[in-house]
């Protein structure tokens, strides 16, 4: 019997509880981790949009129950939204976010799909290798690799990258000072931090492929392009799509690539979203504001996955 059939059967046992409130016990547990580090943070963020809080009257009152209640702050119904919204500052970054996502899930989805082909074929030998190389990458902090990118990406001649550029005949690039260079660097980066969870979903979904799909399109004739366009491709099409969207959310919530990179640079122009809340809400001081784009970016990006997991039809079954 296990832990949690027996705890089910004690809290029952007491004779003032039926079924229904021994569930409820049960997830108690849960709901209160949830509400204190999600649904709490998000309803004080809420609560702090709507204000012009800043850290001049946010620490006015006394302890924490202080902050909690906003300090001396006043309310300021939408206006920070209305500020937000009519910001061009605001708007460039949410396009750059978004072409960001779109560019960097596209290189994870496509370098993934060819490393996974490699490691899953037949004719590559050392199979156990490749994958602990593969998945190396996880298990250094993002920080740490994202610092060791921005040296490769180096504007001077020493970069890794002009150094390369300059063995075939290219000269150097001035990588972080210019906009689209930048964003290219952002994109390599990004690719090389979730490639290892991309490739893992990838391996596993080709793994689950069933062999005599295979068989039987090669029987018809079908060379490797058609049978990776209608066997390969329609099979994993689901559990990839489920990984795109949750690199997806990471992509739009980057943060450390820019900032350490460049800051958003130059001149903010690759200012991610993340980004752009972050130096409204610590480096000018507007705490409100800064809110405000938060929840603007939380309420795009839930958007954004509902609507994949709804068309991709990701959650069919689940009420069954």
């Amino acid at each position: 019997m296990s832990t949690v059939t027996r705890a089910a059967d004690r809290i029952e046992s007491v004779p003032f509880l039926d079924r229904g409130d021994a569930s409820l016990l049960l997830v108690l547990p849960g709901l209160f981790v949830f509400s204190a580090f999600m649904l709490f943070p998000v309803l004080y963020l809420v609560g702090i949009s709507v204000t012009n809080a800043d850290p001049a009257n946010l620490f006015a009152g006394e302890g924490v129950v202080g902050v909690l209640t906003f300090g001396d702050a006043a309310f300021v119904g939408l206006r920070n939204y209305a500020d937000v919204l009519t910001d061009p500052q605001f708007w460039n970054s949410f396009g750059v976010t978004w072409l960001f996502v779109a560019t960097s899930v596209t290189l994870k989805i496509g370098a993934s799909l060819a490393i996974a082909l490699v490691v899953t074929s037949d004719l590559v030998r050392g199979k156990r290798l490749l994958r602990a190389l593969i998945i190396f990458p996880m298990g250094l902090p993002p920080i740490f690799t994202i610092t060791v990118w921005r040296g490769i990406f180096s504007s001077a001649k020493f970069g890794l990258m002009n150094q390369l550029l300059s063995a075939v005949g290219f000269g150097s690039v001035a990588w972080l000072s210019g906009r689209w260079t930048a964003f290219v660097a952002y994109n390599v980066t990004e690719a090389w931090l979730a490639y290892p969870f991309m490739v893992i979903i990838t391996v596993s979904a080709l793994q689950d492929v069933p062999e005599e799909l295979h068989e039987a399109a090669v029987v018809d004739g079908a060379g490797f392009l058609a049978r990776f366009a209608h066997v390969t491709l329609p099979s994993i099409k689901r559990p990839v799509l489920f990984a795109s969207i949750l690199t997806s959310a990471a992509s739009f919530q980057q943060f450390l690539i820019p900032y350490v990179f460049n800051q958003g640079g130059p001149a903010r122009a690759n200012e991610l979203i993340v980004v752009y809340g972050y130096r409204e809400a610590l480096a000018f001081q507007e705490y409100g504001r800064g809110a405000a784009i938060s929840i603007v970016a939380l309420a795009f990006i839930g958007a954004f996955m509902w609507l994949n997991v709804k068309k991709g039809r990701l959650a069919d079954g689940v009420s069954d």
